[in-house]
């Protein structure tokens, strides 16, 4: 007998996805308006290094927050078509005559 598909094999809903991206990305440009605060209030190295971080930090974030959560298992992406088999003493013939 075929196996059946399970709903526990499906991927998260998109709306939680969507959730994720916007969390990652949000506590990103936190980070980010750190960096711009800490790099006004400092001098030296220090406020470059900062200055640097805040400029490509956006970068950063959007391909993280975009990330897939790793590749998709084979057994998520499998997908089983249940097999018909009829014997022959199950046919039966009918005329309308």
């Amino acid at each position: 007998m075929a196996k059946r598909q399970s709903a526990t094999s499906l991927d998260i809903s998109p709306d939680d996805e969507r959730k994720i991206r916007m969390r990652k990305y949000t506590i990103a440009m936190s980070v980010r308006m750190v960096c711009i605060v800490a790099g006004v209030f400092t001098t030296g190295i220090l406020m470059w290094i900062f200055f640097a971080l805040a400029i490509f930090l956006p970068y950063f974030a959007v391909v993280l927050a975009n990330a897939q959560g790793g590749t998709p298992s084979q057994k998520s992406t499998e997908i089983t078509a249940p097999k018909l088999s009829i014997s022959q003493s199950q046919i039966r013939i009918v005329d309308d005559e």
